[in-house]
């Protein structure tokens, strides 16, 4: 099986998610950076350009968590940013990308920045057709969308480009940044069919609820979503909200009117709601009969209504919502509370100074105003005339079809399938690539053959048998090579004496302790003896000196790294062991096959690089043929 590309590995590590603090689970960071510098007031009709322009787009849209939205932002320059959480709703997360993709191709002289919770995920989308040199650690400042396409900075342009660097490429060298047309595709097959495939994904469901909820629903459809996360997400203190609905049902279910409308929502809202059991509250009004669908979803969802209500506005008097409790995290990760124990005196001590410190910061004044807001909109709604009369006389069209929420499994088949197919053609493509590769390399191999080892080996005995100065191999130009005369041979039987010389005297040390010896032992081998006892003594010596030297070898695998003269006929004849032991301690060493093994595993181990081999053969005028196996 092909190797997975680099973002399909699940060893490779994020370096978006490790260079910043945790981000959040299920949302979109997008960042859009002008080409000019732009004041204030620029910049803030800029902003208000792009969002008359995707005001068509989302004016009807109900998105799962939060709108689409664009805040301004100078650091680290100005420019315009957002965040939206799409949670159990991809299909928001891909509206969003279709929405950029839109806003680059309506403002030319724009770069878009995006990423979610796992970084990269356009390159991740399209990592089948990415080069193989892009990886999750180099992905960082690298993709932008631009002018309605992806662009993917070279690395040969920027090895580790900054945002500054790459954003200042973009605008010089915008055309070699375009991402190849492979990538282009996969990312905009992905967004196709959008705005439209946003519209389908809404499912339309007739309900009955309180006439209060109708009102707010009515007035601010899109609340919807904050209902749907405020039951989904649910736990015991914000159902204790719910038992009482003291919002919703201010009179009490005796009074209170229930009414039926039609209510628009996502499709991921209407499986949640069906999928999770519920049971009413006492102050609930439900009808006697069971099973009544519309009554039921009616009931979450007014009991959702009732427990976000509540929550928020308890964390808007309190101050602390979300932007409290990442503030929280960010005092614990930074060792803050010293690991005392919670609710301890020193603990709460610590606890107060934070607290105060967040209430006095633009943080909480944030976190208040994004509390406060549902919450002050729905006072507002119901501080409105209404009553039941005017939710009766409306024509509510029927529920829409919801076989989809059971038939899943054929649109999770058919993405299956098309993953599938790409992962297929991706290793068919890789597959051919490497054919080709070993095609070439036994082309090469073939033109190697021509290549005459034994070239190889009367070069090498050239080089060994060629005397050389006491200079060395070579001799610079502006030297005189007379300078110096060195007599070799009368140098090398200077060097034999005095080895045959320690070599006796180690041999035979205890013998002359015993009868005793002189200086003049020394001097009359040096002075008097003859030629004919130099050389038995020189070949004795020589002879003791190999066969101490074999000793110590045989307990070594240094014999087993040499080709014997006869290894090659004991492979092909069959031998008995102890014939083949007695070849194996008499049979010479093969100098010259030795010397060309070692040469060529050498310049193997190279892998194609330049090394000492290719190097001393260079100097001979001797070039070997390359190993293309190793290339691979």
């Amino acid at each position: 099986m092909a190797t997975p590309p680099p973002f399909l590995d699940s060893n490779n590590p994020n370096p978006l998610i490790q260079a910043s603090s945790r981000l959040p689970d299920d949302t979109v960071f997008y960042s859009i950076y002008p080409d000019n510098s732009l004041s204030q007031d620029s910049l803030q009709s800029l902003h208000l350009q792009i969002l008359n322009s995707v005001s068509p787009f989302v004016s009807s849209y109900i998105w799962q968590h939060e709108p689409f939205t664009l805040s301004i932002s100078f650091h680290p320059f100005p420019h315009l940013q957002g965040r939206l959480r799409f949670g159990d709703n991809l299909n928001d997360e891909w509206f969003t990308v279709f929405l950029l993709f839109q806003i680059s191709a309506s403002f030319p002289s724009l770069s878009i920045q995006v990423h979610d919770s796992d970084g990269e995920f356009l390159l991740i989308e399209a990592a089948y057709h990415l080069p193989r040199w892009l990886n999750p650690e180099n992905s960082q400042n690298r993709a932008f969308i631009r002018r309605g396409k992806l662009h993917i900075i070279p690395q040969t342009a920027l090895p580790n480009p900054t945002l500054s660097e790459s954003l200042k490429f973009l605008i010089e060298n915008e055309e070699a940044a375009v991402a190849p047309d492979s990538v282009q595709s996969v990312i905009k097959s992905r967004i196709a069919g959008y705005p439209e495939k946003a519209k389908l994904n809404t499912h339309t469901v007739r309900v009955r609820v309180p006439v209060t909820v109708a009102q707010v629903l009515k007035h601010s459809p899109s609340l919807i979503s904050l209902a749907v996360e405020g039951f989904y997400d649910r736990d015991l203190d914000s159902m204790k909200h719910a038992a009482k609905m003291e919002r919703f049902l201010k009179g009490g279910k005796e009074e209170v009117e229930m009414v039926r409308v039609a209510v628009k929502m996502s499709r991921a809202m209407y499986a949640q709601l069906m999928q999770q059991r519920f049971q009413a509250p006492k102050c609930y009004p439900m009808p006697p009969k069971k099973g009544d669908l519309e009554a039921e979803l009616g009931m979450k969802i007014a009991c959702g209504f009732e427990m976000m209500y509540q929550e928020k506005k308890k964390e808007g008097e309190e101050g602390k919502g979300s932007g409290w409790k990442m503030y929280k995290e960010s005092l614990e990760k930074s060792g803050y509370f010293k690991g005392l124990i919670p609710g301890s005196k020193e603990y709460n001590k610590l606890m107060e100074k934070a607290e105060e410190y967040y209430r006095n910061s633009s943080l909480f004044s944030q976190t208040l105003e994004i509390l406060n807001a549902p919450v002050r909109q729905i006072d507002e709604i119901l501080s409105l005339p209404y009553s039941a009369d005017d939710f009766k006389n409306e024509d509510i069209p029927p529920s829409d079809d919801d076989s989809w929420l059971y038939s899943g499994e054929d649109e999770l088949n058919s993405v299956l399938q098309d993953r599938q197919k790409e992962m297929e053609l991706y290793e068919l493509k890789h597959k051919k690539k490497s054919k080709e590769q070993q095609d070439a390399g036994a082309s090469s191999s073939s033109k190697g053959e021509d290549f005459d080892l034994s070239e190889l080996v009367k070069t090498m005995q050239g080089f060994i048998h060629k005397m050389s100065s006491y200079e060395g191999a070579e001799v610079p130009v502006d030297r005189d090579p007379k300078e110096v005369e060195l007599d070799v041979e009368r140098f090398m039987k200077d060097v034999e004496s005095v080895i045959k010389y320690r070599g006796d005297e180690n041999l035979t040390g205890d013998a002359d302790d015993d009868r005793g010896s002189s200086d003049m032992d020394f001097d009359e081998s040096e002075g008097g003896s003859d030629m004919s006892d130099h050389e038995d003594g020189e070949d004795s010596f020589m002879h003791s000196y190999s066969d101490v030297m074999n000793d110590e070898l045989k307990g070594t695998t240094l014999k087993k790294s040499f080709v014997h003269a006869n290894e090659q006929s004991n492979k092909n004849e069959g031998t008995s062991n102890a014939t083949e032991h007695m070849e194996e301690e008499f049979s010479p060493v093969d100098v010259d096959v030795n010397l060309v093994k070692n040469l060529l595993d050498s310049f193997s181990c190279q892998q194609g690089l330049p090394g000492p081999t290719s190097n001393l053969l260079g100097l001979m005028g001797v070039k070997l043929p390359k190993d293309e196996s190793k290339g691979k």
